[in-house]
């Protein structure tokens, strides 16, 4: 299934507060896959910074992604197609 980055500009979010919205995406893709889209909420990355925060997510499009996050009322800027490479890949290579 394709892997797709959020990417956010949150002004107001803390480092403190990363736990909160990331239970907040993973409950919205997990509301979703009940729903019948399957969108599964994997990590987020937050640059303070930069106030940017980056949520990946497996879906089956961009369009599902988006969905899950207006919904849950999560703002983004925009989602796009991600590929990533994890450290236990690059051994198994």
């Amino acid at each position: 299934m394709p892997t797709y980055l959020v990417e956010r500009f949150l002004r107001d979010l803390t480092s403190d507060q990363l736990s909160d919205f990331a239970r907040a995406a993973r409950r919205a893709a997990g509301e979703a896959v009940g729903g019948g889209q399957a969108v599964r909420y994997l990590r987020s990355v937050f640059v303070p910074g930069e106030k940017r925060c980056y949520c990946l997510f497996e879906a089956p499009s961009a369009a599902a992604v988006r969905k899950v996050n207006e919904r849950a009322e999560l703002p983004f800027e925009r989602v796009i197609e991600a590929v990533q490479v994890s450290v236990d890949e690059l051994d198994r290579l």
